[in-house]
């Protein structure tokens, strides 16, 4: 079992607290710390990875990069999940809409999330596992948006391995009623379940694959507050 700091993170033990809000561009990570917490002091910059710890509303909370990929955000969950003793990690995000009716700026609140990766065949399961966020939380989420006003849905997404496929699925996968497309949550959910944790993706639709609209970088950067707004409503 390794010990802390890790060769990702370089956090001393406990100066991450139990809930972690993790976005993939650490630029997103910086904003959302000045922007949300009280105090933040960073923990980490190891590979450019920030993460922050202060507080939201008097409740110690971190927020921190995960980078882009199931790779990557399978690495810094699982030091977080097993050796940093994270209870809860909630991802907010940038997705791709698959749904006529899911436009830029909404969001999406994964219950599950499909995957093309072979991340999963690590567990050596008798099937197709299917990863699904903590029900608690999704409740909360769903909650919190009727309650903002904020324009959502609920359900399916899929990790994607690929973000220039050479040979898209888009419509195999809007037929089974995925709504969006993204890269990590597939990842997040098993390492969750496999850690006894609870985990949650809360995603903001940047570009429509099927009408081609899209966000500029700036904007994923700095304009995607409402997805973060109801993560830290469930803090």
């Amino acid at each position: 079992m390794a010990t802390t700091p890790t060769p990702h993170i370089g956090a001393q033990k406990g100066e991450i607290a139990e809930t972690v809000i993790m976005a993939g561009d650490p630029l997103r990570v910086k904003f959302i710390a000045e922007r949300f917490l009280e105090n933040p002091v960073q923990f980490n910059n190891i590979r450019g990875m920030l993460g922050y710890t202060g507080t939201y509303k008097g409740k110690r909370v971190s927020v921190m990069g995960h980078g882009m990929g199931i790779p990557s955000i399978g690495i810094y969950t699982y030091e977080l999940f097993n050796f940093y003793d994270v209870k809860t990690i909630m991802r907010v995000g940038s997705a791709g809409s698959y749904d006529p009716d899911l436009h830029l700026g909404d969001l999406v609140i994964a219950m599950g999330a499909c995957t093309d990766s072979n991340y999963g065949a690590q567990f050596e399961l008798p099937g197709a596992y299917a990863p699904i966020a903590d029900f608690d939380l999704l409740r909360g989420a769903a909650a919190a948006c009727e309650k903002r006003g904020f324009r959502y849905k609920v359900g399916n997404v899929v990790s994607s391995d690929v973000f220039y496929s050479a040979n898209p699925k888009t419509e195999q996968w809007r037929k089974m009623g995925v709504l969006a497309v993204e890269m990590e949550a597939s990842a997040l959910y098993m390492n969750a379940a496999y850690a006894g944790k609870r985990a949650l993706t809360i995603c903001t639709i940047s570009d429509h694959v099927l009408t081609g609209e899209k966000t500029t970088p700036e904007q994923r950067q700095t304009t995607f507050t409402n997805m973060m707004e109801v993560a830290f409503d469930l803090i």
